[in-house]
This record gives C-alpha cells, sequence and structure tokens, in this order.
C-alpha cells in the first residue's frame, strides 16, 4: 500500500509539473490559432507550395480548345504551353462584375509585364463578341500584353468548357444582368498546364479566386475579401517554380 501511495504522489506531481509548464503554451497557441496554421498548413506562408487541384484523385490539367482571338488568329491551349497564366469567362456587354474582372486582370497584365504570364478570356456571348468586338474592347480596356487571348468560338463548346472543363458556371439566364450569369471566378495555370492554388485554413485547396473584388474595395457586400494580392503572390511563386 505504502508503495502505491508513493506512486500516486510522484504521478500526481508529474502531472502538476507538466501543467504548469505545457499547458499555458498549449492555451497560448489555440488562441494565435497556431494549432490550425502550423499543425495542419499555414495559409498565411506566402512561401507555402501551391496545391495542384484534384479531380478522382488525379492532377487537373486545362481541357484542350481551339477557338478564334482578337486579332482573328486560332489559339488553343498549347499557346500557353511554359506560361503561367489566369482562365475567366466574360462578356463584353456585361453591365456588372465583368468590368471589375477586367479592371483586376489589366493590374495583373502590368504588375507581370516582361513574364511568362499570360491571360485565356472565354466570351459566354461568341455570336456577338466577334474578333472585331473583342478587338475594339481590348483597345479600350488597355490590354496590350501578346499572351492575352480574348476568345471566341462555337457557343456550345465555350459553355462546355467554363461548366465542364473548368468547373466554372457560365448560363443564360434572362432575368439576370446582360442575360447571362457567370461565376466572376478566376482559375490559375501552371506552366505545365495543371490547376493550382493556396489552401484554406483547413488545409483544402480553394480552387478558384475571386475576380470581382478590387484591392481598393477590401470586400463586397457580402462580406467576400478580395483575392487578387493573393493571386498576384501565388502567381509570382508558380513564376518562379
Amino acid at each position: 500500500m505504502k508503495k502505491n501511495k508513493y506512486t500516486y504522489v510522484w504521478v500526481s506531481l508529474i502531472v502538476l509539473v507538466f501543467g504548469i509548464i505545457f499547458i499555458p503554451k498549449i492555451v497560448n497557441r489555440i488562441k494565435e490559432g497556431d494549432v490550425v496554421e502550423n499543425d495542419r498548413m499555414n495559409v498565411k506562408d506566402n512561401s507555402a507550395q501551391l496545391a495542384y487541384v484534384l479531380k478522382d484523385g488525379k492532377k487537373r490539367r486545362v481541357p484542350s480548345f481551339q477557338l478564334i482571338n482578337q486579332d482573328s488568329l486560332l489559339i488553343t491551349d498549347k499557346d500557353y504551353k511554359g506560361k503561367v497564366f489566369v482562365v475567366e469567362f466574360f462578356f463584353t456587354s456585361c453591365p456588372s462584375i465583368c468590368p471589375v474582372m477586367t479592371e483586376n486582370l489589366v493590374y495583373l497584365q502590368n504588375e507581370f509585364e516582361g513574364e511568362d504570364f499570360g491571360i485565356a478570356s472565354f466570351s459566354i456571348t461568341p455570336q456577338f463578341d466577334t474578333p472585331t468586338v473583342l478587338k475594339t474592347y481590348a483597345e479600350k480596356k488597355g490590354i496590350t500584353s501578346l499572351d492575352w487571348h480574348l476568345m471566341t468560338g462555337n457557343k456550345e463548346d465555350i459553355y462546355e468548357l467554363a461548366n465542364s472543363g473548368f468547373n466554372i458556371f457560365a448560363a443564360e439566364m434572362p432575368d439576370a444582368p446582360g442575360g447571362f450569369e457567370h461565376s466572376g471566378l478566376f482559375a490559375l495555370v501552371d506552366k505545365k498546364g495543371y490547376l493550382r492554388s493556396r489552401v484554406d485554413q483547413f488545409g483544402n485547396p480553394i480552387i478558384y479566386y475571386r475576380g470581382a473584388i478590387t484591392q481598393e474595395q477590401g470586400e463586397n457586400d457580402h462580406g467576400e475579401k478580395e483575392q487578387i494580392s493573393i493571386l498576384e503572390q501565388d502567381i509570382k511563386k508558380l513564376l518562379a517554380e
């Protein structure tokens, strides 16, 4: 009984010492968010490698396409080989989010001028957005990069590319502004044609970046934060790979 008594005393003493030394540290780590950020994935660490976007356990690649750009040139997915690029779906007569998306992309165009960076803009109203219309839009908006292609072509092919290829929603909706609805999201692609993104606080890829909120706005009416700042950071990471 004495032996058991002394054993209990020693165990209690060890537990007490452990509590004094370690519990305050654990509490502080929880308060500061370190348990999530460091033990799972530190999303605030700009040096962290970007995740691959997966489908059925496999890395998702850019789907193949062949469309005509604002200069009436045939553009395919192979024209972006060796470049980091951003993908969007838009239309030139869009009265709502497209002007903001274009403004954000012009900002990125200018920030990465002279680097292996491109932009792929697919019109969801190809019946109206002819090469001539796209060329006028490009000149009006300050689109100057030779690697920024505004593309038009077969309507069914473009909607298939949006909804199945990139899983970026686009549809005709009479009640929506301009008669068409789309998500306003940007996809980021690396030099090898793989979709990439940073991760959220749980370690999951965010997949897409919000393209319809400017850095000056900071957030929209729904409290969603702008993501052009982090997209810019992530483009730099992929350019350095």
